[in-house]
């Protein structure tokens, strides 16, 4: 049988196209790997699946992905935000609004997101085969020929959608096959990387911090003295680094990291001098206090733990001997302490991939090959990525969208 669109990869991106397609009468099929589509998306959001973020302006969401995200606004102005809300509301999906514009359904169940995608899928005419691995891509010049399984299957369609995603958690199917066959067709592939992955730090010391969380941290990235990105947001201190949004929003901008480090505001409410002010404050009125236990309120108790061990500063010591040098070297840790950055967590731990297919390569109109004549692209497999809070699988549903609908033309 031959179909009017293949699509590779049931993602996400995959099913939109799909879904897209379907609705505009095309005849689809669907091929994925897996036993079942969709098993990133049933990780996304810690498994509530953050569906989007709620910034509704094209030009204002697309510079949330940096340089790239210009590519993404005709994208955008087809399917953003608003509308992805309004897909998901109108196939009874209701959605909730969190903080940094977060939205959610208010199920908090991505198995409810993933069954509305697969149901719209089918209820638009559009056949998903699962256990379906494509061996080879067939082309002929500038334009595919068919795709060929490996268990020998052959299928033929006018025009073909790949949406494999990256190579982020490997072990959803997302392993970066479509990279080498894009290379093969004449596309140049950016080089992939982890994204949106925990930071691994060179200092031991993290270790006692480990399964801390903290809200609103500054975490700032230097080459050599040269502050190169800063965000704010919440972080989780693991056995060897920090993971959690900010450390994985920095990560997106760490490539190379000889002379990386990371440096963390834990008080980012306070100046040096007010914080200085604030102790000094603190230990005259409470003089008897200990110093181990004198910070109650102001840092966590596993953060007053390490300060003990790692400052100059006697545990058993009251505060009202404490004296300004002491006082400086409590101020620059909460205020300034730097990690030497070793790593960012490899794509086993990584949310996102960023690097793939070249965007002058593709027409941000429809998501059309500009070498491949029959070929259309979207989702991860795109060299875009964006912060976390929604905005990666933004690219999903409108890359999706759009190459659903342009692959019909």
């Amino acid at each position: 049988m031959k179909y009017d669109i293949a699509i590779i990869g049931a993602g996400p991106a995959g099913m939109m196209a799909s879904i897209r397609a379907g609705e505009l009468g095309a005849k689809v099929l669907l091929i994925e790997k897996n036993k079942r589509p969709g098993l990133k998306l049933l990780t996304t959001g810690g498994g509530r699946c953050n569906i989007t973020n709620a910034i509704y302006d094209p030009k204002e969401m697309a510079a949330k992905y940096g340089a790239n995200g210009k590519f993404l606004i005709s994208a955008l102005n087809k399917f953003g935000a608003k509308e992805v809300v309004d897909f998901f509301n109108n196939h009874g999906i209701f959605t909730k609004l969190e903080k940094a514009n977060q939205i959610f359904p208010e199920s908090d169940r991505s198995t409810e997101v993933l069954n509305c995608l697969i149901d719209a899928v089918k209820s638009n005419g559009g056949k998903i085969i699962t256990e379906s691995v494509v061996r080879q891509i067939i082309s002929t010049g500038n334009h595919i020929e068919k795709i060929i399984l490996t268990s020998g299957e052959e299928i033929e369609a006018k025009n073909y959608i790949i949406a494999t995603g990256g190579r982020s958690y490997p072990g959803t199917g997302s392993t970066g096959d479509a990279y080498s066959w894009l290379n093969k067709l004449g596309h140049t592939i950016i080089n992939p990387r982890p994204a949106l992955s925990p930071i691994i730090v060179k200092e031991h010391l993290v270790k006692k911090l480990e399964g801390l969380s903290l809200s609103d941290i500054v975490l700032s990235l230097y080459d050599d003295n040269k502050k190169i990105a800063s965000v704010t947001g919440d972080i989780v201190f693991t056995s060897n680094g920090i993971s959690g949004p900010a450390a994985h929003d920095l990560s997106r901008k760490i490539i190379g990291t000889e002379k990386l480090s990371l440096k963390i505001d834990f008080l980012p409410e306070y100046t040096i001098e007010s914080l200085d002010e604030h102790l000094r404050d603190i230990f005259t009125r409470h003089g008897t206090k200990l110093f181990r236990n004198s910070l109650d309120g102001l840092v966590p108790p596993k953060l007053q733990y390490l300060l003990t061990d790692v400052l100059s500063i006697s545990p058993d010591k009251t505060t009202s001997v404490i004296n300004k040098e002491e006082r400086k070297s409590l101020v620059n840790f909460l205020k300034n302490l730097n990690l030497k950055i070793q790593s960012v967590g490899g794509f086993d731990k990584a949310i996102i991939t960023a690097g793939g297919v070249a965007l002058n390569e593709i027409n941000p109109k429809n998501m059309q090959s500009k070498i491949i004549d029959n070929l259309f692209l979207g989702g991860e497999i795109l060299d875009l990525d964006g912060p976390s809070g929604g905005y990666n699988l933004q690219i999903c549903w409108s890359t999706g969208y759009v190459a659903g609908e342009g692959a019909i033309q």
